[in-house]
């Protein structure tokens, strides 16, 4: 099969979307790769470790497009790369249609097969290929926040961890799954005072006994969400159901009774954003003010850390696309009732029923595209 991985051009985005490793791989299973100049310079990749894998250099992102069967990518096609896509094309990649219309409707009229990684779902209920991107963007979540929290970034001045003899910031954790465990640990470690909310209760547990008397936790609902985001200087919102739209938990008249120069850092902006008040911002122009306090809503927050996220997604994504290249993407699919989760679009239709919903579209059953 005729692989090609473009680079990426969301904004301050430089992650790729495989290592030379797996390159390497495919190559060996006697696959074509086709990489775009330059697509791992911002992860540290050279043009040169893809050539010594066995990847075909191409010259510009229209080459690497057409050139393919599969294309690889990280983020989601943005309108410059509308032009691109194509129907019989392969399309394996994140791409959060519940919010996004446009996308949505630009891959059902150009009929690809768009697969994606973040509603591969395991039996376990686990995201295999949203995990390491959802880690990443954990662990960064109190460190942005902490940042923020700086005077000369509107936030409230406080260390998060404060020193001898002063509080430290409390944290409010919306979300006790893959993303909200790694804010907890890192803020936790950088001394905060933190609360997990969450509806699961036997994940509670696990973090308790994990944390030992460390962490609060508390069973969410709309007044401990109201008591515990009111008493925050660092709220994380961390929630997720797998393809569709994030739910509003924090209201915007909740915002307004928030302690001046709080902080609010949306991890679920790319399904929309789990506070009323989140819109997308990007690496350059990360915040934005809400009454007396600041949203971080960079969709693509793993970016920032693209030599760590590159590797853990290859790592992640690479099984799979050997599948999907070995044996062509409807037998793959076949073969692998998770990966099957994954396909969004075909032939014009949508597949994935929580997309359909939240863009009020009539959705086409898996089962029927796969037959």
């Amino acid at each position: 099969m005729k692989i090609s991985v473009p680079k990426e051009v969301k904004n301050n985005e430089f992650r790729v979307a495989i290592t030379p490793a797996g390159v390497h791989e495919l190559v060996g299973l006697g696959h074509e790769v086709f990489v775009e100049q330059g697509a791992g310079l911002g992860s540290s990749i050279s043009d040169q470790e893809y050539i010594e894998a066995g990847a075909k250099i191409t010259s510009d992102a229209s080459s690497t497009w057409s050139s393919a069967e599969l294309v690889l990518k990280v983020k989601e096609p943005i309108a410059s790369e509308y032009p691109h896509l194509r129907k019989g094309l392969t399309l394996f990649t994140y791409l959060h249609l519940a919010a996004d219309l446009t996308l949505t409707k630009e891959l059902v009229a150009k009929k690809v097969t768009a697969i994606a990684y973040e509603t591969v779902q395991l039996p376990s209920r686990q995201l295999p290929l949203l995990a390491p991107m959802s880690e990443v963007a954990g662990r960064l979540a109190p460190l942005v926040g902490a940042n923020t929290m700086l005077r000369q970034n509107g936030g409230n001045g406080m260390l998060l961890g404060g020193v001898p003899g002063t509080r430290p910031a409390r944290v409010a954790v919306l979300g006790g799954g893959v993303a909200g465990t790694n804010s907890i640990a890192v803020a936790i470690g950088m001394g905060a005072e933190v609360t997990v909310l969450d509806t699961n209760l036997n994940r509670l547990r696990e973090l308790d006994a994990l944390y030992a008397g460390r962490l609060r936790t508390i069973a969410s609902n709309s007044f401990e969400i109201e008591r515990a985001v009111k008493d925050a200087d660092l709220v994380i919102g961390s929630v997720l159901i797998p393809g569709a739209k994030a739910p509003k938990l924090v209201t915007n008249a909740l915002v307004s009774k928030m302690k001046p120069g709080a902080v609010l850092v949306d991890i679920a902006i790319d399904q929309g954003g789990c506070f009323d008040d989140s819109k997308a911002t990007t690496h350059a122009d990360p915040t934005f003010k809400v009454h007396d306090t600041v949203f971080y809503c960079v969709a693509n927050m793993p970016g920032a850390v693209p030599h760590t996220s590159t590797y853990a997604l290859t790592n992640a994504t690479l099984p799979y696309v050997r599948a999907i290249a070995t044996l062509g993407w409807k037998k793959a699919l076949q073969a692998d009732p998770a990966l099957a989760l994954g396909l969004n679009t075909f032939a014009g239709a949508v597949v994935n029923e929580p997309v359909a919903v939240a863009h009020q579209m009539e959705s086409k059953p898996l089962a029927s595209a796969l037959a």
